[in-house]
């Protein structure tokens, strides 16, 4: 497993009854994590200072309660040493459906991103579909990248463009697009352009800005395959995460050696990633498929 250790301004701090308590700078909030199948004791005095709380609802859905939260706050994130930048800044907001802004399990893959693009010795250009709040583009874009940014949330654009300005990334390294990610690397093939790196973290279930619908099962080998005739004739990584139980990291590395590695050679590996929790264990939190020459 690949687990994003790497954090200060965030941890688990505990997990138990279908949900998980983490802080997140100096605020913590209990959500519902689907993995958390087991029930322990609360013993750990955080459950009892929450500053929010999301409640599911049985009928879908769910709805926040608070305890003292600011509406918006940040956190940062230092890339490795050997990258050289300053550190991530992230805006935090609870909004629907529970989520925060950030999925931090993600940083694992930032580090891993930022990495080889800060060793490639060369200009670097990226493409980040289903984009969100920038945590991948921040950290492509903070190793030199430049970074065409795709989400079909005009509301999630603008929060990443947010992000980046916190984070000192220069304004003309990011190229911030609101569009269906199928039709803009359609076009892009048209057009002729190549990435040396691709990064996609597809919903299991979406809408397009058009109200086009996106089912992860059905749709993402086809997009792999047209994303596959974007990349460089010297390209450095292909990122694909996986938040669906049946995208198991066997999965993913089946798709990518049938796609990637049968005509670029390299090496594909792929495994869950996770998030360290302060009991010592480690909560799943989805998985990767990791593709590099």
């Amino acid at each position: 497993m690949w687990v994003a250790d790497n954090w200060k301004d965030y941890e688990v701090i505990d997990t138990s009854n279908g949900e998980k308590c983490e802080r997140w700078g100096d605020y913590i909030l209990v959500r519902p994590d689907p993995q958390v199948i087991w029930n322990t004791p609360h013993d750990n005095k955080a459950w009892k200072n929450k500053n929010g709380h999301y409640h599911r609802s049985s009928k879908g859905g769910g709805e926040w309660q608070f305890f003292n939260l600011p509406e918006e706050w940040t956190i940062n994130y230092a890339l490795p040493e050997a990258v050289n930048a300053d550190k991530l800044c992230f805006h935090l907001k609870p909004f629907a459906f529970k989520h925060t802004g950030v999925f931090p399990e993600q940083a694992v893959n930032w580090d891993w991103t930022s990495s080889l693009i800060a060793g490639a010795g060369r200009p670097v250009k990226v493409l980040n579909l289903f984009a969100y709040t920038g945590g991948a583009t921040l950290a492509a874009a903070a190793a030199g990248a430049n970074v065409t940014h795709v989400d079909a949330s005009k509301g999630m654009v603008a929060w990443a463009k947010e992000n980046a300005a916190s984070s000192n990334i220069p304004g003309d390294r990011v190229r911030w697009l609101v569009d269906d990610c199928v039709k803009f690397v359609e076009r892009e093939i048209r057009r002729g352009n190549k990435y040396d790196g691709i990064i996609m973290d597809p919903p299991s279930y979406g809408r397009g800005p058009k109200g086009e619908i996106w089912k992860i099962e059905e749709a993402v080998f086809p997009l792999i395959e047209l994303c596959e005739q974007l990349l460089s004739d010297d390209p450095l990584f292909f990122l694909i995460n996986s938040y669906t139980t049946g995208l198991q990291p066997a999965v993913l590395t089946y798709m990518l050696n049938v796609v990637i590695n049968s005509k670029h050679g390299g090496v594909t590996e792929a495994s869950e990633i996770g998030l360290p929790v302060s009991n010592g264990l480690v909560l799943p939190c989805g998985a990767s498929g990791r593709w590099h020459p």
